[in-house]
């Protein structure tokens, strides 16, 4: 992965008492009618750890589960946000996994955007709490919802064999960046099993490398190569790998997120589940990439794509590093 700075965008609230956030929290649901400017206030500007000791004192103090008090009391995305927020970052992603896997049809592309971004501890992190979760191996649910090259590859990167980032061979980047030449543009047809297995085994600093030796022998950016060669979903699992490869994280983030809201309607599963997953990481620094690719801001393109407490709860999320509750 290409190292950067990251910025969170929900941090720790300095002023933070469990006690006065969980009577709130009650008071916001109590009754006719329900306070969910107050339920925006508290949570999303609260970090996870906040969060929980938030749940657990509204369990001693109140003696009620907040989750439940919450799902009864909101709906729709908004209460996709809320509860996303309220469930560990590990374990949001298993649900995510999980809906795309358990669709009539696969949503390969949250597939893709979940396990081709996460590093090899994350990836065992992930599998380890999926099966934990659903009494199911992650790596046989994706073999059973996938075809072909893509299941091939898709398996390879979720049982995490990729080198550590010290791998790094100069003398077997050139071989390498042969290696696909010759398995791809240089052939009739195109040897995926080739591209399966350097893609997904070598370190991220190994393939920046083999790119760069693509590119001498070539002329052409591995991209072109894997656009010319392949189609469908096992193409966009390879560009999100070279994405990552090649640019910081968050410039895929910020490309998702604005083809998410691009054109009519909005893939508001992928919205939020970017915003929700990467705020405590990182999302200060997609909010900035977001603007430079796109000469918009992602608050702008936020509120203009989504409504209602919703779109207040996003845009309370993409907020700024400041306490503002």
């Amino acid at each position: 992965m290409t190292h950067y700075k990251q910025e969170p965008t929900v941090v720790p609230f300095s002023a933070f008492n469990a006690v006065e956030d969980a009577v709130a929290l009650r008071q916001a649901m109590k009754g006719f009618g329900t306070d969910e400017q107050t339920i925006i206030d508290i949570l999303t500007k609260r970090s996870y750890n906040q969060r929980q000791e938030i749940s657990r004192t509204y369990a001693t103090e109140i003696e009620r589960e907040l989750v439940s008090d919450l799902k009864s009391e909101i709906s729709g995305n908004f209460s996709n946000v809320i509860i996303g927020l309220m469930t560990s970052p590990v374990e949001y992603l298993c649900h995510q996994l999980q809906n795309a896997l358990s669709g009539v049809y696969c949503d390969d592309m949250a597939v893709i955007e979940i396990l081709c971004t996460r590093s090899c501890r994350e990836i065992k992190d992930i599998s380890t709490t999926y099966e934990q979760l659903f009494n199911r191996p992650l790596a046989e649910h994706v073999c059973s919802r996938t075809r072909g090259d893509f299941r091939r590859f898709l398996t390879l990167i979720t049982t995490a064999i990729r080198n550590p980032p010290d791998h790094v061979f100069p003398k077997k980047a050139k071989e390498q960046a042969e290696a696909l030449h010759l398995a791809g543009e240089a052939k009739w047809g195109t040897d995926e099993a080739v591209f399966n297995k350097i893609l997904t085994h070598e370190s991220h600093e190994q393939l920046r490398l083999v790119f760069e030796e693509y590119k001498n022998i070539t002329g052409r950016t591995i991209k072109q190569a894997l656009q010319s060669e392949l189609s469908g979903s096992l193409l966009e699992a390879m560009l999100t790998v070279v994405e990552c490869v090649q640019n910081p994280l968050p410039v895929y983030y910020a490309k998702q997120l604005h083809k998410a809201m691009a054109g009519l309607g909005t893939d508001d599963a992928t919205l939020i589940r970017i915003i929700v997953s990467r705020c405590e990481i990182d999302l200060g620094n997609i909010k900035q990439e977001y603007e430079r690719l796109f000469g918009k801001t992602l608050e702008s393109d936020v509120k203009g794509d989504t409504s209602g407490d919703y779109m207040k709860a996003l845009v309370a999320l993409i907020g700024s590093l400041r306490d503002t509750a």
